[in-house]
């Protein structure tokens, strides 16, 4: 038994390193968003597509990647995918010097996104559903890979050049990936699934909870990325604030959000998940109102930000104590990727409609306020439908 719980622990610590440093990769164009707007000469909606193709790409692709760790299993999806996420950080922090070239990049960059959906079912299959929730918790915390992201990367490109901080990533992933190669175990009662990839994500797609968790996760995790990737641009433009203040801004917004996530993970062991998620949707919905007001950052402006990441964050954390409870045991990692794709098509849409805005109103208000009533729709969402599926699940289970 502590043999088991020590495999559980160890492989829970290589998931959660797996998933932030190809999180620290797939953040690395947007600290920097306002030095390629300059350098480019960009739009700002221009602006929001270079910092969120990545998003979108990173998200979609957890479809796959995820379908793929249920038939391979982590020990191999780990080191293939961060390899493979070498080869576009290298080619934008080495080779790309044009809008296309860095859209390009940053579209295979997307995947390093996708390691989220290898680390869902790895850690799922190694932990009883009692402790899931908090153990795919603080599995969540590799969402701070984007934190780190945004500490680091505009100090090392000033300091040592453009170039920098991706040829530190790029070693890193190198290093982490033979790590996985060697380290990494699948549990030995995973549920492995068969049949077509097609045929499965089709199955997939038509339970009822994945329509649902993937609605929740599409503004509890979407929110989060949305302004991990687009707060500097914000806050530069809005508040006037240097590029290396705004990033560091947002570092603090992401660390709470990922320390948040296994407090949601965690109260979803002990609470009604749904209970959660509607105090965490309603909670958000009141503090983008707030933001919209524009007011000046100290201390409003920052109290709204800082809410809505401890907010956004626990709800990540909680709709995956859902998955775990309401997926079947052999699909937990499609229904991951089909969740996590739409988390993440959740952050690609905001940052376009944020930039849309400001160029159009040269105001980011309204988006904020579009924000909110999507907040208060998801949390009368989450407490009709979504609680009704849940115990009718927890019914069935008995």
């Amino acid at each position: 038994m502590a043999a088991q719980q020590g495999l559980a622990t160890r492989n829970l610590a290589l998931a959660l390193a797996g998933f932030m440093l190809n999180f620290w990769a797939w953040a690395l164009i947007s600290p920097l968003g306002a030095a390629y707007r300059e350098q480019l000469d960009l739009t700002a909606f221009q602006q929001s597509v270079l910092v969120a193709v990545p998003v979108v790409v990173g998200s979609l692709g957890r479809i796959p990647v995820g379908a793929l760790t249920d038939r391979l299993g982590a020990r191999l999806m780990f080191p293939v995918v961060s390899l493979l996420t070498v080869l576009p950080v290298l080619f934008i922090g080495l080779v790309a010097e044009s809008y296309v070239a860095m859209l390009v990049g940053g579209f295979f960059l997307g995947l390093g996104g996708t390691a989220f959906a290898i680390g869902v079912p790895l850690v799922n299959a190694w932990y009883p559903p009692a402790r899931r929730g908090t153990a795919l918790g603080i599995f969540g915390i590799g969402m701070g890979g984007t934190a780190i992201s945004a500490f680091t990367t505009v100090r090392l490109s000033d300091a040592f050049g453009r170039e920098a901080p991706f040829l530190l990533v790029a070693g890193v992933l190198v290093v982490y990936a033979a790590v996985a190669a060697a380290f990494v175990r699948d549990a030995p009662d995973r549920a492995v699934a068969t049949g077509s990839f097609l045929a499965r994500t089709w199955a997939t797609a038509k339970i009822p909870a994945t329509g649902q968790l993937s609605v929740l996760y599409a503004l509890g995790f979407g929110g989060f990325v949305a302004f991990s990737v687009y707060l500097p641009t914000y806050l530069t433009n809005a508040y006037g604030l240097a590029a290396e203040d705004a990033s560091l801004r947002t570092a603090g917004f992401v660390v709470l959000a990922v320390a948040m996530r296994p407090v949601g993970g965690w109260l979803s062991d002990r609470v009604d998940p749904v209970l959660v998620l509607v105090v965490c949707f309603t909670g958000s919905a009141l503090l983008a109102a707030l933001a919209g007001l524009e007011l000046a950052l100290m201390p409003l402006g920052t109290i709204a930000f800082l809410g809505l990441a401890a907010l956004l964050g626990a709800a990540s954390g909680a709709v995956f104590a859902l998955v775990a409870r309401l997926a079947p045991a052999e699909k937990v990692g499609a229904v991951t990727g089909l969740v996590g794709a739409a988390g993440g098509l959740g952050g690609f849409v905001p940052p376009l409609i944020m930039g849309a805005f400001y160029d159009a109103l040269d105001d980011y208000s309204p988006g904020l306020y579009l924000l909110a009533v999507v907040c208060l729709a998801t949390a009368a969402f989450t407490r009709g439908p979504v609680a009704r599926n849940a115990r009718q699940g927890a019914t069935a289970r008995t």
